[in-house]
């Protein structure tokens, strides 16, 4: 947010937010918080105004993991921190993003590794159209394997329209690979703070979709 050349002018900026959490100050979570500790370590690699996004969830792995990472992309020039970070010796690191989309001879993990260094997962955070263009555009991830969740729980997501069935956003990703990897404190923890999350937001926006959706479904 710092590094913002620019306003972010969407619906709702009038709004007075708290400044790290971003929801309304009325609707603010940021005193119940409560970190936890991971053998599972992240990375955000954010889309241009993600990180000022309101709706978006990558700020909520760093809430519950403090040591999450987090750099903007750029096609040209690359953070000399975030090509650190990724190739220390100490980290298995991922790329994580759907299999289908990694050439044939790329090597894809289907689940996190469990023994040797601990994992640092790469999350290309933004629209699903923007995690595309990261993941094409970035030839310093190249060299990285892609790790592909099979995540079959229905998304609890519904603050933005999803791009096809069974996507799910950055945190509930999160969440899978926390506990696929054997972090369950952390897995439950942001779990939790996700869906706290998810219902302030919306707490704050009385006319989201999200409420008739759930209405329609009651009546059902």
């Amino acid at each position: 947010m710092a590094r913002a050349t620019r306003p972010f002018l969407a619906r709702g900026h009038r709004v007075k937010r708290c400044q790290r959490c971003l929801l309304p100050e009325i609707h603010c979570l940021c005193a119940g918080i409560i970190t936890q500790s991971a053998r599972s370590r992240f990375c955000l690699v954010m889309f241009d105004t993600e990180p000022m996004k309101p709706s978006n969830t990558g700020r909520l792995i760093a809430d519950i993991l403090p040591d999450t990472c987090a750099f903007s992309w750029s096609r040209t020039a690359v953070d000399a921190q975030l090509l650190k970070l990724i190739n220390h010796p100490s980290y298995q690191p991922f790329v994580v993003f759907p299999a289908s989309y990694a050439c044939p001879e790329r090597q894809v993990a289907l689940s996190p590794p469990t023994q040797g260094n601990p994992p640092l997962f790469i999350m290309l955070d933004g629209t699903w159209n923007e995690a595309r263009k990261m993941f094409r555009k970035s030839p310093w991830l190249d060299d990285f394997p892609v790790i592909s969740l099979n995540v079959t729980t229905p998304s609890a997501y519904t603050l933005r329209a999803a791009h096809a069935p069974g996507q799910h956003c950055t945190a509930e990703i999160a969440i899978a690979l926390l506990a696929q990897a054997g972090d369950n404190a952390a897995a439950q923890g942001l779990s939790q703070h996700f869906m706290l999350f998810r219902d302030r937001y919306l707490a704050g926006k009385p006319f989201h979709p999200a409420h008739f959706t759930e209405k329609a479904g009651e009546k059902v």
